[in-house]
């Protein structure tokens, strides 16, 4: 098959291109210049106008007007290039907003996709029409709406997600809605608000390709490393204060035994690095599963503070803990991490239940073929 592949943001596409290679497939991602975590991509699109002083400029611009430059330029990319999106049996979105264009000039890119190529899909796999919707109507459903309730995140830093709550973004969520084959969830956290939808066609949980990522059963000679990747743009959104101040009290508790190491939006390749040398890593709060972050430190053996609620549990018949359970609780968190800092042999089972969990759950190939499964 000829498969296009739109959109990265969290190496998901990268991984299910690996796999769908394997298995003899011709496979192109297009993406962005996706900030510091900067996934590589077949087919670069940059965005324009996204910082600086012309990122102000292009917000009063908006506001007089309502004309938005950066989806204009986006559009003119695409147009130099839309050669490179035609002519494939599927084409995967991995968003309803997947070239972070206004619906307009988003429908225009759309239009062009569905008239061009055999099939288009839609992922969901982040913040969409349907998962923002079902977390503001369900607001004890554990999302990154949650911090927003509370009123930790200023609307002007939510736009990301508010937008889906515009009567133009609706209207997209319809047009696609209406010419799509079908949509696909990555993990619970996306398969709960589809479950009544039509066009939902299942979950296909995320490939994790683990040939390409060695397990090293955790070794603890001296102190327990923990890390904390911080990107401040989901600061709130993924409860990094609660992991802060559990590791300020961890720190205090245990300066002995731990080392405690925290990031600030540094390049995926150094992010790797420091993952690496840790045995706990804090990932997010508010999640009922797990993202494509946690698996690959899951995958290395790692032991991961995460979403691992009851319904995943269940969801893989599981019976013993192959990740910690997250929770926005500092007290509970710091409970958490004092039973594993002081029983340092259960760091290690976890480790190893959670490297079988994902060769079990989550192999790149086996994922591979759902998606060709669903696909065809």
């Amino acid at each position: 098959m000829n498969i296009l592949l739109l959109g990265e943001y969290s190496r998901l596409h990268n991984s299910l291109k690996e796999g769908l290679l394997k298995l003899g497939h011709h496979v192109v991602v297009q993406g962005f210049n996706d900030g510091f975590k900067a996934y590589p991509v077949d087919l670069l699109f940059e965005k324009k106008w996204d910082r600086g002083f012309r990122k102000k400029l292009k917000i009063a611009m908006y506001m007089v007007s309502g004309f938005d430059i950066s989806s204009y330029l986006t559009y003119r990319q695409f147009l130099a290039n839309k050669s490179q999106f035609e002519g494939y049996d599927v084409v995967q979105l991995i968003n309803e907003n997947s070239f972070f264009c206004d619906p307009y000039y988003e429908k225009k890119i759309l239009n062009h996709l569905f008239e061009k190529n055999k099939k288009v899909f839609l992922l969901s796999c982040g913040d969409d029409y349907s998962n923002v919707k079902y977390g503001f109507e369900n607001p004890e459903f554990k999302s990154g709406i949650i911090p927003y309730l509370e009123g930790k995140i200023a609307p002007k830093d939510f736009q990301n997600v508010l937008k889906y709550r515009k009567e133009s973004f609706q209207q997209l969520h319809t047009f696609l809605m209406e010419r799509i084959a079908g949509i696909i969830a990555s993990d619970l956290d996306y398969d709960i608000p589809l479950r009544n939808n039509s066009k939902y066609l299942g979950l296909i949980p995320n490939p994790i390709n683990t040939e390409e990522i060695p397990f090293t059963p955790l070794l603890i000679e001296d102190k327990i490393r923990i890390f904390l990747g911080i990107n401040t743009e989901s600061y709130f959104k993924k409860g990094c204060d609660y992991f802060e101040k559990v590791l300020a009290i961890i720190a205090e508790k245990y300066p002995e035994k731990v080392e405690i190491m925290v990031t600030r939006n540094i390049p995926y390749q150094e992010y790797i690095v420091l993952n690496n040398k840790a045995h706990i890593l804090l990932d997010m709060t508010y999640a009922n599963d797990q993202g494509y972050n946690a698996l690959e430190a899951m995958a290395k053996g790692k032991v991961v503070f995460t979403g691992a609620e009851k319904e995943f549990e269940t969801y893989y018949q599981l019976t013993e803990s192959v990740a910690i359970n997250a929770k926005p609780d500092v007290a509970y968190l710091v409970d958490q991490l004092t039973l594993l800092i002081e029983n340092p042999q259960v760091l290690v089972t976890i480790g190893e239940r959670a490297r079988r969990f994902v060769e079990k759950e989550h192999d790149y190939c086996t994922i591979s073929e759902k998606y060709l499964r669903i696909w065809n």
